[in-house]
């Protein structure tokens, strides 16, 4: 008797998949008070759970400030049970907008008002209606694999029709062979900013053929065509060959034609490409070290007030080699019931293909296999081919990009925000309770912060929290100082702490100093006085949704615990942060096989890691400290500086201190120095923790800028020393005039009527001159 049975999970059995947190992700959610969301064709596609995202999330960000975005995804990344990649993509336009209706846009200009879907601001939009237009209208890529999906008939053949979406269902203006592809082949409004890969050593590709650096190709044909005809049959070719020979209507030589056009690339820099960081299976939480997964993006120059932001996150099967050129349309079904003609045999150590398919080995939706060959026992796999291959994807609410007041200048902005939103944890999963983001910031004195978040007040009545139901809100509060002795200090640095983590009070505002703002600052902070004048304020109910303090510089050290007041229910949610401020600036940055730049405050020393260097993706920090607080430290560590005269250079402290590359291979590290006339100047390296021993590195110094080679962290200094060979040399000849001029002394000494002759042709010589002249 056969006996069927499930043997793997179906991959539609899963409930969600990636989630934005920082910026806020919408999920296609747009301010509506259900615990599902209206409408999950709204805006994209994002094949997650209808209960996530955040209702609302628009703040803006000041050109060059520090922003930590945050995610969670639901399945692995950097293991071996998929092939991973996230891509992080951003977009701005005059017209990008969230809309205020659930309701998606039309593809129909009739249904717009002024015949204009683009303008029509009650519908939220991304990409616009000329790109969809040209999407749906455009050949789709017949040489991809994809499977035993049904592709074949005639109204399948074009951009929006692909293996994960075979039907073509439109979700704004959303083209879905872009939406399931990078990179993608024609022009996208898609700005790259970071890829996370799997494997490292495809970022080359990756950065070379992103539309950042890239131009695009695409055959035009006048919109007025497009739009006469995008219902009667008219197919826009994506090749070169296929553009030059297109005539519309058919075969009508005096026809209108395609003209093949290259589309400039965006002029930016290429995508950061990296390891992706682990994340485990069927988990939507934290990664390594207890935070979120998270990219540190440094907002660039562009001066907009309409952009949004996506991440899209592909995980695919490792049955069959997705990369290898090979699997391609060749592989595709000929019917869905034969199943695709991918090789499992080779896979699954089955001899050949034909015995492969025989035991059901056949790549198709849930095919039944003969697990043992001589068992009489055959088990169905839970197997959908469309999403084998399957890409997730989350957007942002709207956000601003602002160019920076004047004061700001050359200063480095640290954003602070608040993710999360009301109600417990299964009220609000796969979104997050309330947290500040970052959780943990350092900072240096002189440095900015940035606070500011939003809210919303429609989520669902019922859900937890403290002060009006359906609300949120958050503040900052200094906490109260330690009371009790507990755990053992190693979390925090060096310096004066403030407040502390486990205690769930306030300190009164006559007694507290935060990182050095004023009175009025941390009173703003905690009773978000600058949007509400009194009302009722002890749970912040009658404050607004949105608080922004603005840039505030930091003027102390120390490492500072804060909290909110009203989502601090002990036991239930804890919404806390810290902040670790020094007196030295420093930077940090994760840098992979792919290799990457690491530069300090404004200059003062970098790192500069060729591809290759790294097996895996190492997290690097680097600290300056001034002279005086160096010889702090050594002090403290009971050593002496013994090397050297005098300083060159800042000492520059590179983390983790400890071997950082294999087989023999170097890290270029730069920095400046003051170069000396009387001395020579000399790079030494010691152990920063200990500081026992200083070691010379051979060093190219040219023009204030010192070139060293190293392998490991630690602490870096330049020193002057003086030059001891011309020190001799001087030294030599003051001793060889001294014997000189002793010699003749003693030798007028001994014979005096030399002395004496001498005087006399002087003073003959004397009498000569004075009558010529």
């Amino acid at each position: 008797m056969k006996v069927p049975c499930v043997l793997v999970l179906c991959v539609l059995a899963v409930s969600g998949d990636i989630y934005f947190h920082n910026p806020r992700g919408s999920n296609n959610r747009l301010d509506e008070q259900g615990r599902e969301r209206n409408n999950g064709n709204r805006c994209f596609d994002s094949q997650n759970n209808n209960r996530g995202g955040y209702n609302v999330g628009s703040v803006y960000y000041y050109e060059g400030s520090m922003l930590e975005t945050e995610w969670t995804n639901q399945h692995s990344c950097k293991g071996p049970n998929n092939h991973c990649e996230l891509v992080l993509q951003y977009m701005c336009g005059d017209l990008v907008r969230d809309g205020v209706t659930t309701v998606t846009i039309p593809d129909n200009p009739m249904l717009c008002n002024d015949l204009n879907c683009n303008t029509d601001t009650r519908f939220g939009m991304h990409e616009n209606f000329d790109y969809y237009l040209n999407c749906k209208m455009r050949e789709r890529n017949k040489g991809l694999f994809t499977a035993d999906q049904n592709l074949k008939p005639r109204n399948r053949q074009t951009a929006r029709n692909t293996r994960q979406n075979p039907a073509g269902t439109r979700r704004g203006y959303e083209c879905p062979e872009e939406r399931d592809h990078y990179p993608y082949w024609h022009p996208s409004p898609w700005k790259d900013i970071a890829v996370m890969t799997n494997d490292a050593t495809r970022c080359p590709y990756y950065q070379a053929e992103s539309e950042n650096v890239k131009s695009r190709w695409a055959c035009v044909i006048p919109y007025g065509v497009m739009m006469m005809y995008s219902r009667r049959g008219l197919i826009i070719p994506n090749n070169k060959e296929g553009c030059e020979a297109f005539r519309w209507p058919k075969n009508n030589p005096n026809g209108t034609k395609g003209v093949w056009t290259e589309f400039p690339s965006h002029g930016l820099p290429p995508p950061e490409c990296q390891e992706a960081e682990f994340s485990r299976d069927n988990h939507l939480g934290n990664g390594l070290g207890g935070y979120p997964n998270r990219f540190n993006w440094t907002i660039p120059d562009i001066n907009h007030e309409k952009c949004v932001m996506r991440i899209r996150y592909n995980i695919s099967t490792s049955d069959y080699e997705g990369w290898d050129p090979l699997t391609n349309a060749s592989n595709n079904a000929d019917s869905i019931a034969a199943g695709s003609k991918v090789d499992l045999s080779a896979k699954y150590e089955l001899g050949n293909m034909t015995t492969a398919k025989a035991r059901g080995y056949v790549f198709k939706n849930n095919p039944v296999v003969k697990l043992f060959e001589d068992v009489d026992l055959d088990l169905r796999l839970a197997i959908n081919t469309a999403q084998y291959g399957r890409t997730f994807q989350d957007r942002t609410h709207t956000f601003a990009v602002r160019k920076r007041p004047a004061e700001l200048s050359g200063a480095t902005i640290h954003n602070v925000n608040v993710r999360g939103k009301r109600g417990n944890i299964v009220q609000v999963y796969p979104a997050v309770e309330y947290d500040f983001v970052p959780n943990t910031l350092k900072v240096a004195t002189d440095d900015y912060v940035h606070f500011q978040w939003t809210g919303s007040n429609t989520n669902p009545n019922n859900n937890d929290g403290q002060g009006r139901a359906g609300t949120d809100r958050s503040n900052i509060a200094l906490q109260a100082n330690q009371s009790y002795t507990e755990g053992t200090g190693l979390a925090y640095e060096p310096g004066q702490k403030f407040g502390h983590w486990g205690r769930s009070y306030p300190q009164h505002l006559n007694s507290v100093t935060f990182l050095g703002l004023t009175k009025m600052d941390m009173q703003t902070l905690a009773l978000l006085s600058n949007g509400q004048f009194r009302g009722e304020m002890s749970e912040l109910d009658d404050a607004g949704t949105y608080f922004d303090l603005g840039p505030r510089k930091v003027t102390m050290t120390g490492t500072f615990h804060y909290m909110c007041t009203r989502n601090n229910n002990f036991s239930n949610r804890s919404q806390k942060g810290k902040i670790i401020c020094t007196s030295s600036p420093e930077a940090l940055k994760s840098i992979g096989w792919n290799g990457g730049n690491l530069t300090i405050g404004q200059g003062g020393a970098s790192l500069s890691v060729s591809r290759g260097t790294f097996n895996d993706l190492t997290k690097l920090r680097l600290e300056e400290w001034k002279p005086l607080q160096a010889e702090a430290q050594i002090k403290a560590a009971g050593q002496k500086l013994t090397v050297g005269d005098d300083y060159a250079s800042n000492f520059y402290i590179l983390h983790p201190q400890k071997q950082l590359t294999p087989d023999g291979k170097k890290i270029t590290m730069k920095i400046k120095v003051n170069e000396s006339s009387s001395g020579e100047t000399v790079i030494y390296r010691s152990s920063g923790e200990h500081f026992a021993t200083w070691t010379k590195i051979n060093a190219q110094i040219n023009e204030g800028i010192a070139e060293f080679q190293v392998d490991s962290g630690g602490a870096f200094v330049a020193r002057t020393q003086a030059h001891v060979a011309l020190i001799v040399g001087i030294v030599a000849a003051v001793v060889i005039v001294g014997l000189i001029v002793v010699g003749t002394i003693i030798y007028f000494k001994k014979f005096p009527e030399k002395w004496e002759a001498i005087r006399r042709r002087t003073r003959y010589a004397q009498r000569s001159m004075a009558n010529k002249v």
